[in-house]
Formats: C-alpha cells, sequence, structure tokens
C-alpha cells in the first residue's frame, strides 16, 4: 500500500488558477481559451488548470469574484495561483480627466486615490485567498503600458507605474506572501506584443508573458521546464 500511495504522490499534478481581468482571460487572441498565456504555462508543466478570469473586472470585482463557490472550489484545491489585476482600476475611471490633471496641472490626488484604493483591495484579495489557502504561492503580474504614441505612452506610464509601485508595496510590507512576476517589463515597448486594440497583449505578447510566468515558475522548482510548450498557435484580433 505505501508503495501505490507513493507512487501517486509522485505524479500529482499540481493545480494551477488564473484569475483576474481580461488580460489573464487572453481578450487580444481569437482563440483565447487555447492560446492565452495560463493555458501555455498548464500544458508545459503538466498542470491541472482553472481560469475564472473575467474581461474588464477591477480589483473590486474580483473581491466580488473570490465569494463565488466555484471559484472558492478552485482556491481551496490550487497549489499555484496567478493574478493579473489593476489596470481596470485606471482605465475604467475618468482617465481622459485624470491625465490631463496630472499632465498639465501637476495634480495627481485623482491618480493617487486609484492607486490607494487598488492597494487596500490588492490585501483584501490576497487576505481572502490565504484565508481559503494559507499554502498556494500566489503570483501577482506587474502591469504593462501598451502605447506607442509618446504622449499618450507618458500619460499611461503614471498610472503603470503607480499601480505596480503599490505591488511592490505589498511585497515589502508582507514578505512571502506574494511572488511578484515582471511582466511589464517583459513586454517593454515592443508593439509586436500587442493586441491591435493596443490594450491587450497579442499570441506574441501571451507567449512572453507564458515565458516569463515559467522562469518565475522554474526558479521556485515548481515548474518542470522554461520552454513554452504552445499547443494551440494564438490567432491574433485585428
Amino acid at each position: 500500500t505505501f508503495c501505490m500511495f507513493d507512487s501517486y504522490a509522485a505524479t500529482n499534478k499540481k493545480f494551477y488558477l488564473v484569475l483576474g481581468d481580461s488580460i489573464a482571460y487572453g481578450s487580444g487572441l481569437k482563440n483565447s481559451e487555447e492560446a492565452c498565456y495560463g493555458r501555455i504555462v498548464a500544458d508545459t508543466n503538466g498542470y491541472d488548470y482553472a481560469n475564472h478570469s473575467v474581461p474588464g473586472h477591477t480589483s473590486a470585482n474580483l473581491i466580488n469574484r473570490l465569494k463565488e463557490e466555484e471559484v472558492i472550489a478552485d482556491l481551496e484545491k490550487a497549489d499555484i495561483i496567478n493574478i493579473s489585476i489593476g489596470g481596470n482600476d485606471f482605465l475604467k475611471s475618468d482617465i481622459k480627466q485624470i491625465m490631463r490633471e496630472a499632465l498639465v496641472n501637476g495634480n495627481y490626488s485623482k491618480l493617487d486615490k486609484i492607486v490607494n484604493t487598488f492597494y487596500n483591495n490588492l490585501c483584501t484579495i490576497i487576505d481572502i485567498i490565504n484565508s481559503h489557502n494559507p499554502d498556494a504561492t500566489i503570483l501577482v503580474q506587474t502591469l504593462y503600458n501598451p502605447q506607442s504614441s509618446d504622449l499618450l505612452r507618458d500619460a499611461y506610464q503614471m498610472g503603470v507605474d503607480r499601480l505596480n509601485n503599490a505591488i511592490k508595496k505589498y511585497d515589502s510590507k508582507n514578505p512571502g506572501e506574494i511572488v511578484i512576476v515582471d511582466v511589464g517589463k517583459a513586454l517593454g515597448a515592443d508593439m509586436a506584443n500587442y493586441a491591435a486594440d493596443t490594450i491587450h497583449p497579442s499570441a506574441k505578447g501571451n507567449e512572453k508573458i507564458a515565458q516569463t510566468v515559467l522562469n518565475k515558475l522554474y526558479d521556485l522548482k515548481l515548474g518542470s521546464s522554461t520552454k513554452p510548450v504552445i499547443t494551440t498557435k494564438g490567432k491574433d484580433k485585428k
């Protein structure tokens, strides 16, 4: 009996859960379910996998999502939880007005208010996850800047930097609670990584995110390979 149990333990698959917004959903792709980065990571490392991401979700929406029964069931059995959230906190606000006030008048109060709310929500999100599963490894992705024009890029960067600093602040105040995956740095300013909508990652961008996550999981000794397995090639939305 011991031998049977032992061999079962050795082949027991890790469960990989993806949570968040349209980035994690794969909204830049026509075939998001088969070709998003979460699927690539799961296929590469042979994980069991679920993706409960919802396009348009903010950090406040994710808090509510974590209270749904099907999500809680997967939270409880997850070994690795991968979160992409925060972009919509910025995008769904009165973004043009906020950018104008910040760039023209040097008034960052509305922007800072969004970021403070995001930080508090992130604290709540991690608390909820830990209440269901204190042993899971929680990966939190940094945000990227998908804009190519200089003016838009500069304006976007203000929001992106502040949101990423909030994630880093959480990490420094709560050491060991999360693992930051620097997707923002990985995607960088290469426009080939972004879809035609200049918001979401392209097929190439999804592969790049998968690569970044795989490298991190390999470093954490939770993944078997850093070479992405692309079962289904991503098709870009035009």
